[in-house]
């Protein structure tokens, strides 16, 4: 990091005198703490005193977990995701949630464990003895929960900063390592003594030192998804939710969110609350799990029906669960901004439902900013996090770690455009990502033509001597015959350009990946594409010259489950590369036609899919997309249903019209396949009245 920035020069500029008020109102939290859970009367604490989903102490108050999590985010948060970081709590349906080392044991017995290690813990710190607290299995389950325990007990010892990713950047940033099996605690404890051993550090508190960190090295990703939530039907719940600055939700008898572990025990309990003739929503449960999660500094938009905004909105808290609200009680808090209020232009037909992703173009029109601000990419050890969409900084932290990884799914679910858009990335095009479809593929062209990123698409025939080399008809000779040349194949030819330019970044993009025959393909290449053997030299098994495969070359590959699963790969092949799965996305698709819920449509049909085929064989969103942008028109439904959908699904079929009829319903014949014929608006309505029937109802 100090070969990136000046960090004696930014610490010295930074102004903690305005972190006074911070800094008193996290005194008095850690006194609230003390005086309700004092050190010593830890040893005898009961269940109650501690878990999520208990009454709490005798005398009133929140349990320890309520504490720590939501009454004291001024000694840093631990807020987002679920209970289980909490190690064992009470579930709202009365079963209690244990960490794997408590299974079978009764919650008492449970409870007894954990505070004995807990009570070990803090006993060990109190003398300074840190490694004993590594030894302690149970709290390695709750590493959050467990280092701000200690940092709230003992602040001359931790910092306040709890996620061990965190702590792990900001170790990296300060130059130092981290052990791969360390917990959050002994980061933490690392993190400190390099802070300790800065002069221009001296002085400060851990709270000044926390607030630095995160607002010059935030690793929290910078451009994350923004959503519309509605607030109530018709935005009936719009002025108590500005006046209260919150967002609120239904779906009340779900209970408190941060109980539910994933995104399929949170659609197992709309399941049970809403019965569906398809199977259940695993959108709206992620959606859910998305809204439970926002972040504080997350940007959201109100809005009333397709075409009103009503304000924007900056998170500015945590998620809760208000049980003794009268309805709504999923609540995000939000700095409200009504200067964005207007009716838009043109309606957006996926805002019908309660939550909708936001595409950043729109909210920067909404909000008055510029059209998406370029986002920068960053080598890896510099300071600034790398701005990018969490799919495309998905691809390239796998290319950092591994050298090459394929995207892996079934048709059309983006597959080749996520590998452009990584390309994008490295090429520095960030600001091409959310340009229209036209401008985008223009820049994409431009890419292609510069030589750092090169795409090439594999099939049957192609050859060692069209990737490495070999011998091809030399178009140049003018005499008799036929005259072979030695010939570099493509990415002889990339690793020769990445050779002579040590300091950029080389990239093949191989579409369809595993149509090639790839152990022939790659030859004795196989074993240099690890990162620990880049510029080893082999000769090569033509023409006996010596080659190596530069640092700075990556390899993007993309392929069809639906073709070839994963399994069948060359195993030394799938040794060497990172493999992403790149599933349907609902959101993507979300919007009506008539009656049908397109979102809803395309998961209750791979739902189908996935139960009598398998998830390989899924239908990708983007057969029901036109231009990027979901498809509006029941004319166009129908075209892609007739046109794309069903020969995809009769080619899966394979000509059983039993299978057919399981997958679509009374739509098809069971006994001869013959799909129903229909115009274009029934078509849509039997398709609702097939697919999407019996969920919850939206907040448009």
């Amino acid at each position: 990091m100090t070969d990136e920035m000046d960090l004696p020069g930014v610490a010295a500029a930074y102004d903690r005198s305005g972190l006074a008020d911070a800094a008193t109102a996290a005194d008095a939290e850690r006194k609230q703490v003390l005086a309700g859970f004092p050190l010593e009367a830890w040893p005898a604490m009961s269940l109650s005193d501690f878990a999520l989903g208990q009454a709490g102490p005798p005398g009133g108050g929140p349990t320890y977990c309520r504490l720590l999590e939501f009454g004291t985010s001024a000694l840093g948060s631990i807020r987002g995701g679920s209970a289980a970081k909490h190690i064992m709590y009470r579930h709202n349906s009365g079963e209690w949630r244990l960490a794997a080392p408590l299974r079978g044991m009764e919650p008492l017995e449970a409870w007894e464990a954990l505070r004995g290690q807990f009570v070990r813990a803090f006993e060990a710190v109190a003398v300074a003895d840190f490694g004993v607290v590594d030894d302690l299995e149970v709290l390695r389950f709750g590493p959050a929960l467990v280092t701000k325990s200690l940092a709230t007990y003992f602040p001359e010892h931790f910092l306040p900063v709890y996620s061990d990713m965190h702590l792990r950047r900001f170790v990296t940033l300060l130059g130092g390592s981290v052990q791969s099996d360390a917990p959050a605690w002994r980061t933490n404890r690392t993190l400190l003594e390099l802070i300790r051993s800065r002069a221009e550090f001296e002085g400060w508190s851990g709270l000044e030192v926390m607030y630095f960190l995160y607002e010059h090295f935030d690793p929290r990703p910078r451009q994350r998804t923004i959503w519309k939530v509605a607030p109530g039907e018709r935005a009936r719940l719009w002025p108590e939710c500005r006046d209260a600055g919150v967002i609120r939700v239904g779906w009340d008898e779900l209970g408190d969110l941060g109980q539910y572990q994933s995104d399929t025990e949170l659609k197992q309990a709309l399941d049970a609350h809403w019965p569906r003739t398809s199977g259940g929503s695993l959108t709206l449960a992620r959606r859910l799990l998305a809204f439970r999660d926002l972040e504080e500094g997350d940007q959201i938009v109100a809005n009333r029906g397709t075409d009103e905004i009503l304000a924007s909105g900056t998170v500015s808290g945590s998620y809760y669960f208000e049980a003794d609200h009268a309805e709504y009680r999923h609540v995000v808090p939000v700095t409200w901004d009504a200067a964005h209020a207007r009716m838009l232009p043109k309606p957006q037909h996926g805002w019908r439902s309660t939550f909708a992703k936001v595409d950043p173009v729109l909210f920067a029109r909404i909000t008055g900013g510029p059209d998406q601000a370029a986002p920068t990419v960053t080598q890896p050890h510099a300071p600034a996090p790398v701005e990018l969409p969490e799919d495309i900084a998905s691809v390239l932290g796998a290319l950092e770690r591994k050298g090459q990884v394929i995207l892996h799914g079934p048709p059309g679910t983006g597959k080749t455009r996520l590998a452009l858009g990584a390309a994008l990335a490295l090429a520095g095009r960030v600001d091409a990502l959310d340009s229209p479809p036209s401008g985008r593929s223009l820049a994409q062209a431009e890419m292609l033509k510069n030589g750092r990123i090169q795409m090439v698409t594999f099939h049957p025939s192609y050859g060692y001597e069209d990737f490495v080399e070999g011998f091809k008809p030399d178009l140049s000779a003018t005499g008799p015959g036929l005259t072979l040349a030695l010939t570099d194949g493509v990415f002889h030819a990339l690793c020769a350009q990445a050779s002579a330019r040590p300091d950029e970044t080389f990239l093949l993009i191989i579409d369809e990946i595993n149509r090639g025959d790839l152990p022939r393909v790659f030859g004795e290449l196989v074993t240099l594409l690890e990162l620990d053997k880049r510029g080893l030299p082999v000769a090569l098994s033509v023409s006996r010259r010596a080659f190596a495969v530069p640092p700075n070359v990556r390899i993007i590959g993309t392929m069809n489950t639906a073709d070839r699963s994963i399994s069948h790969l060359d195993a030394a092949v799938r040794r060497r590369f990172a493999f992403l799965p790149v599933g349907p996305d609902p959101d993507a698709v979300s919007g009506m036609v008539g009656p049908l819920d397109l979102s809803e449509f395309l998961e209750s049909l791979n739902t189908r899919i996935a139960c009598h085929l398998n998830a390989d064989h899924q239908i990708g969103h983007a057969y029901l997309l036109r231009d990027g942008e979901p498809i509006a028109s029941v004319e166009d439904l129908a075209a892609a249903f007739h046109h794309d959908l069903i020969p995809l699904l009769e080619d899966y079929c394979l000509g059983q019209a039993d299978l057919l009829h399981l997958l679509l319903g009374d739509l098809v014949d069971a006994g001869t396949g013959r799909i129903a014929l229909m115009s274009p608006q029934d078509l849509a309505s039997a398709l609702a009245g097939e697919f999407t029937s019996g969920a919850p109802g939206p907040d448009a």
